[in-house]
């Protein structure tokens, strides 16, 4: 094993950081459960945890109210809700951790697409008096949309039901089956009580049938890869540094963040949509030369060759390039308030790039409750997901998201005022789920 390799390998062993998410329908205590996790698990400064009380006691509460360590909006706190996603950073001995706290309303479904497009684990809270509903199907949905690759079903306010396993099991087995349909790789439910504690940091002394982990012993220990060096690698330009001053003439410099994988001083590359080829002279991290780097470090690369590359080029390694298209095929959260309708006339961002677009067709909408297609809906509105087709004005080197979720994603934008329309999944959408057949092009494109 070479030393630069080595080197790799013993910063990413080092990374023990996990990115999660929650999500559920409304008053399944999503917040509580963040708040009894922060508290249980002693990431609670003594400030936050006073303030707490303060305002519980205000409210005619004897014990303090845990949600609101999360739930900070005034309008969050006066109708006991979640509006915003609320981000929370907390560790044990064990791993550091990075929790967005997301909304239940079908209204803020969208936020939760923010919240987990980056999670490598989602939290889908049910309550147990109710069981799954269609915001739970709509939850894991989108968490399979987008490929988060482990799910915990937290069936909560057992206490309410007097900790029955039936009542439990029951839950799961509907949610497993559900979310197996979706393709979501791995599900792991758990039992819990966020007001009392049960299964939350502590094992529960109500549920002696259940033998598993608790949440926060899940959360530590499932396993999260770190393997960047197996990722097609992929550097969107962001900024072109040329100094040109006597101390550095001839500098030429691209700088961004790796979106994935690793590149390697010496390595062909390919500059994507140009198709031009050079090799890695050199790459700058934090004022020095390295010989390798990976993501989600902020580096410069510096080209054996002068090539003409500006913001919103695509480095990649010529072995590994991908193919570059003016036709884009993906599933999509619609998060807009107005409508996305066929031939509608929107920007496409991807990575750095931001170029014209069309809206081609929309050959689907999902239907949550049987899984099923609806076909040719014209339009999509807020917190739908459907099938589009996209033509852009000039060509995009997109992965399928279910290999990048970086390189495989973008947003459709409202040129007039800037107001994100879509977030977009290319290529397949769920694991199981083929693809939409594409209709018939259509006459008229002017570009």
């Amino acid at each position: 094993m070479s030393t630069s390799t080595e080197q790799l390998s013993d910063q990413l062993a080092a990374t023990t950081l996990l990115r999660f998410a929650t999500a559920g329908s409304v008053d399944d205590g999503k917040s509580t459960l963040v708040g009894r996790l922060l508290h249980d698990s002693k990431s609670v400064l003594a400030d936050q945890l006073e303030a707490v009380e303060h305002a519980s006691r205000s409210r005619g509460q004897e014990a303090p109210d845990l949600a609101l360590l999360t739930d900070g909006l005034r309008a969050e706190r006066e109708q006991g809700i979640t509006i915003d996603v609320a981000y929370r950073y907390f560790a044990t001995p064990r791993r550091r951790f990075i929790l967005a706290d997301t909304p239940g309303h079908v209204q803020y479904t969208r936020n939760m697409v923010t919240g987990a497009s980056t999670a490598e684990l989602a939290v889908v809270l049910v309550d147990a008096r109710n069981g799954v509903v269609e915001q739970t199907r709509r939850h894991a949905a989108v968490a399979a949309l987008l490929r988060v690759p482990h799910v915990v079903l937290a069936v909560n306010k057992m206490d309410l039901v007097d900790y029955q396993e039936s009542v439990f099991a029951a839950i799961a087995e509907e949610f497993t089956t559900y979310a197996s349909e979706l393709g979501v790789p791995e599900i792991t439910a758990i039992p819990i009580s966020a007001l009392a504690g049960d299964n939350v940091v502590e094992p529960s002394a109500n549920m002696d049938w259940y033998g598993g982990p608790t949440v926060l012993e899940h959360l530590e220990t499932v396993p999260v890869s770190h393997d960047l060096t197996a990722c097609h690698a992929r550097f969107p330009v962001q900024y072109v540094i040329r100094p040109q001053t006597a101390e550095h003439p001839d500098y030429r410099g691209y700088a961004g963040q790796i979106a994935a994988g690793a590149f390697r001083v010496g390595e062909e590359i390919t500059v994507l949509p140009s198709g031009k080829k050079s090799k890695i002279a050199a790459i700058d991290a934090l004022g020095e030369s390295v010989d390798i780097a990976w993501a989600p470090q902020s580096v410069t690369i510096r080209l054996a060759d002068d090539i003409d590359i500006s913001r919103g080029d695509l480095l990649a390694p010529s072995a590994d390039a991908p193919a570059t298209s003016q036709d884009v095929e993906a599933t999509v959260c619609h998060v807009a308030d107005q409508p996305l309708a066929v031939g509608q006339r929107v920007l496409l961002k991807h990575t750095t790039r931001t170029v014209k677009a069309i809206v081609k067709d929309i050959p689907s909408r999902l239907t949550l409750d049987d899984l099923s297609q609806h076909p040719n809906p014209g339009q999509l509105v807020a917190n739908d997901i459907g099938r589009v087709v996209v033509r852009t004005a000039e060509p995009l080197a997109l992965d399928a998201y279910a290999d990048s979720r970086r390189t495989g994603s973008f947003l459709l934008i409202d040129p007039a005022d800037g107001t994100t329309l879509a977030a977009g999944m290319a290529g397949e959408s769920f694991a199981t789920t083929k693809a939409v057949a594409v209709v018939d092009e259509e006459e008229g494109w002017d570009f």
